[in-house]
C-alpha cells in the first residue's frame, strides 16, 4: 500500500543518554532511521530535500474547486453531516484529512515507504516490535500549542478503541502507545503483529488531548476541529459544500515531505446528487477541476464553448497504479445468494461486451481478478509455491482453485446471449431452483427477487439492461435508489442484496484485505466486507499476505489468495481502466515530472495567475 493521510476506513537525532532508554534498547541497541517500508527500501536517503516529482519553488495562491473522488471512514460522496470523520456514525465531510497530520507520510515514487513529519526519526528495536518516535519540538496545532507525545499516544489509544471499525481492526495488534517523554512516543506491537501495522501506525492522524478532554469521540460534530495539518476548516454549508484555508504558518511546511504541495489557498469540496448536475457546475465554472469517470461524458460531453475556446482542458494520465477492485457484491449473508453457484448464475447474464460498446465508448477492459494489473494476479495452474499454500484447505474449498482462475465469460456482444443464458437455467436448475410460469422460484418455493441498492443513478445506464436480462431467466430485479443517510445505515448495517463497491488497488496489500474480504469484518457493523466472506482460506491467505517477508512471499500469497476468491463467486465484476481521466480549467500548473505511482494531481500542482489571467478568470 502507498502510505498517507488519506490511505486509511494515508534526520536529526534526538539526544537521549543510555540511562533514560528501555531495557530493549540496553539488551541491544536499536536501529534509527529517517523513514519506515514494508521490506526495509528506503529511496531517499536521510538528507533529501523534497521528493522529485513535486517543484520546490511552486508558488502558493489560487482556490482549487473539486467533488471528492475517494472515501475513508465513515465519508460519504453525496453530503456530510459531521467533521469529525474517524468514527462510525454520521457522514464525514470531504477533505478533513488536510487538517491532522501524522508522524510520517509517504511518497508517491514508493509503493510502501513512509518518511518523517511530526517524527524527525524512529527507533526500532532488534525484534522489530518497539518503536520509539522521537518528535520535533517545533510541531504545533493550529492554536500554537505544542504537539507532543501525549497527544500520539492519545490519537492512537482513540483510534484503537472507539473509532470506526477499519481504524479498530488495524490496530488491534498495538499493544501499547505511551509518552515516554514530551518528544518521545512509544509504540509496543504484538509478536503477531502484521507486517505493515508500523506503516499503518506512522500514518494515523494525530488529534489534540486538550481538545477532546470534555468531547465524546464517537458523536457527530459540526464544531471545526483543532488540528495540525496544512489545512483548516473554512466555511462550510451543510450537505453542499466545504471549504478549507491554507495554514499560512504551518509549522511543517518547509520540511522534505512537504516541499511543492500543499499549494492552493483554499481548497472547495462541492457536494452534488446527480453526476450530470455536477458536470454542468463543472462547464461554467463553479468546479475547476475535474477527474472524469463517465466514459460518455468523456466521449461527447466536451463540447460546451470554454472547452473549444481552449479554457478547459482534458487528458489522459498513466497512473502506475493496480486497478481498482469494482464490482456487484452480492450480500452473502442472505440464504438465496448462499449457493455460489447462483451467484455465478446472476453473472453470467451481465453482458460487458455489449455495455463496454454501447454504454462506454469501447473504453474499459473487464475486470477479471482480485488483483488485475499486477504480479499478484492468478494466472494458468497454480505454482509450486502457491500449492503450498492451497494444499491444507484442499475439500474445504472448490477443486478449480487448483486448476485455471475462474473468469468471467465473453458474451457474443449482443446484450443478450443466449447460450449464456441456458447456462445460468441450468446452473440455477442444479442449485434447486424451480421455474413456474416464466418465474424462477427458490428452492424454499419463494420467488427469486433482488433488489440492487445504490445511492446514485450513475450506474442505472449499465444496470438496467442487467436487470432485463435477469427478468428474462426468471429472476424479479430492480434498481432501488435511497439517500445517501439511507444507504449508509443500510450498508452498515448489511441491509441489501447487491451493491456495488469500488476498493482501490494495492501496490502492497495487508492488513486492509482483513477489512474487505475478513471473516471478522463481514460480522461487524460497518465492516467493508459488505460481501460477507466468511473462509478459513481467505482469512488464513489474508494473514500470510500481511506477514510476508519478502514482495516474492507475497506476491505468491496473493495469487493464491485471487483464486480462492474468484473461486467463491462473491461478487459480478465490473471494468477498469489503466489510466485517469482529468479535466480542469486551464488556470494550474503541474511540475514536469510526474510520480511513479498516481498523477500527482492535484496534490503537487498550483495556481497560475497568468494563465488565469489569460482566459479571463484572474
Amino acid at each position: 500500500m502507498r502510505i498517507n493521510r488519506r490511505s486509511l476506513l494515508q534526520l536529526s537525532s534526538a539526544g537521549v543518554c543510555s540511562l533514560c532508554l528501555p531495557q530493549w534498547a540496553l539488551a541491544s541497541a536499536p536501529r534509527q532511521t529517517h523513514g519506515l517500508s514494508a521490506f526495509g527500501d528506503l529511496a531517499q536517503l536521510t538528507d533529501f530535500k523534497n521528493f522529485a516529482y513535486v517543484n520546490p519553488d511552486a508558488p502558493k495562491g489560487g482556490t482549487l474547486v473539486l467533488q471528492i473522488n475517494s472515501t475513508s471512514g465513515n465519508q460519504n460522496f453525496e453530503t456530510f453531516d459531521t467533521f469529525n470523520i474517524f468514527n462510525l456514525v454520521g457522514n464525514g465531510a470531504a477533505g478533513m484529512e488536510m487538517c491532522f497530520d501524522s508522524l510520517m507520510t509517504g511518497s508517491s515514487d514508493e509503493p510502501d515507504s513512509v518518511y518523517g513529519l511530526v517524527a524527525q526519526a524512529v527507533e526500532v528495536s532488534p525484534d522489530n516490535l518497539t518503536y520509539r518516535f522521537l518528535l520535533r519540538k517545533e510541531a504545533r496545532f493550529h492554536d500554537a500549542t505544542r504537539l507532543t507525545a501525549s497527544d500520539v499516544a492519545f490519537s492512537l489509544n482513540i483510534l484503537k478503541t472507539k473509532a470506526h471499525p477499519n481504524y479498530r481492526s488495524i490496530l488491534e495488534d498495538m499493544v501499547s502507545a505511551e509518552a515516554e517523554s514530551e518528544d518521545v512516543i512509544t509504540v509496543v506491537l504484538a509478536p503477531t503483529r502484521s507486517r505493515d501495522l508500523h506503516l499503518a501506525i506512522a500514518a494515523m492522524p494525530i488529534f489534540s488531548s486538550a481538545y477532546w478532554k470534555d468531547k465524546n469521540f464517537e458523536e457527530t460534530s459540526k464544531e471545526q476541529p483543532l488540528g495540525s495539518g496544512p489545512y483548516k476548516l473554512g466555511s462550510f454549508e451543510q450537505g453542499r459544500f466545504v471549504e478549507f484555508q491554507r495554514v499560512t504558518d504551518y509549522w511543517a511546511d518547509r520540511l522534505p515531505v512537504n516541499v511543492g504541495q500543499n499549494n492552493f489557498d483554499k481548497i472547495r469540496y462541492e457536494y452534488y446528487r446527480e453526476r450530470q448536475v455536477a458536470f454542468e457546475a463543472f462547464k461554467s465554472g463553479l468546479i475547476t477541476f475535474h477527474e472524469e469517470n463517465t466514459s460518455r461524458i468523456w466521449a461527447t460531453g466536451y463540447d460546451f464553448p470554454a472547452f473549444s475556446d481552449g479554457k478547459v482542458k482534458k487528458e489522459i494520465l498513466p497512473n502506475g497504479l493496480p486497478a481498482s477492485r469494482q464490482g456487484w457484491y452480492f450480500n452473502t449473508r442472505r440464504d438465496k445468494f448462499s449457493n455460489p453457484r447462483v451467484r455465478e448464475a446472476i453473472g453470467l447474464v451481465f453482458d460487458f461486451e455489449w455495455t463496454n460498446k454501447n454504454i462506454m465508448y469501447s473504453a474499459y477492459k473487464r475486470t477479471t481478478s482480485f488483483f488485475d494489473g499486477t504480479d499478484m494476479k492468478a494466472m494458468s495452474k497454480p505454482s509450486a509455491e502457491e500449492l503450498v499454500l492451497l494444499e491444507p484447505f484442499r475439500g474445504k474449498i472448490p477443486d478449480e482453485v487448483f486448476n485455471e482462475p475462474f473468469l468471467p465469460p465473453v458474451s457474443d456482444g449482443s446484450g443478450a446471449d443466449r447460450s449464456l443464458f441456458q447456462r445460468a437455467d441450468e446452473m440455477l436448475r442444479a442449485a434447486g431452483c424451480v421455474r413456474q410460469a416464466g418465474l424462477l422460484k427458490l428452492p424454499d418455493g419463494k420467488p427469486f427477487e433482488i433488489e440492487f441498492l445504490d445511492s446514485s443513478n450513475s450506474l442505472q445506464p449499465h444496470t438496467q439492461p442487467f436487470l432485463q436480462n435477469l427478468k428474462k431467466i426468471g429472476i424479479k430485479a430492480e434498481s432501488r435508489i435511497v439517500d445517501p443517510a439511507q444507504y449508509q445505515a443500510r450498508t452498515k448495517s448489511f441491509d441489501f442484496d447487491i451493491v456495488s463497491l469500488n476498493l482501490s488497488g494495492s501496490l502492497t496489500p495487508g492488513d486492509e484485505l482483513k477489512l474487505s474480504y475478513g471473516s471478522k469484518s463481514a460480522v461487524t457493523e460497518g465492516g467493508r466486507n459488505l460481501g460477507g466472506i466468511r473462509s478459513e482460506a481467505v482469512d488464513a491467505l489474508v494473514e500470510i499476505i500481511a506477514h510476508a517477508k519478502t514482495r516474492d512471499e507475497l506476491n505468491v500469497a496473493a495469487r493464491a489468495l485471487d483464486r480462492v476468491l474468484r473461486a467463491g463467486r462473491y461478487w459480478i465484476p465490473m471494468w477498469y481502466r489503466a489510466e485517469t481521466w482529468l479535466a480542469y480549467w486551464d488556470e494550474f500548473a503541474r511540475p514536469r515530472t510526474s510520480p511513479k505511482f498516481g498523477t500527482g494531481a492535484p496534490s503537487t500542482w498550483w495556481y497560475d495567475k497568468e494563465k488565469a489571467k489569460r482566459i479571463g478568470r484572474s
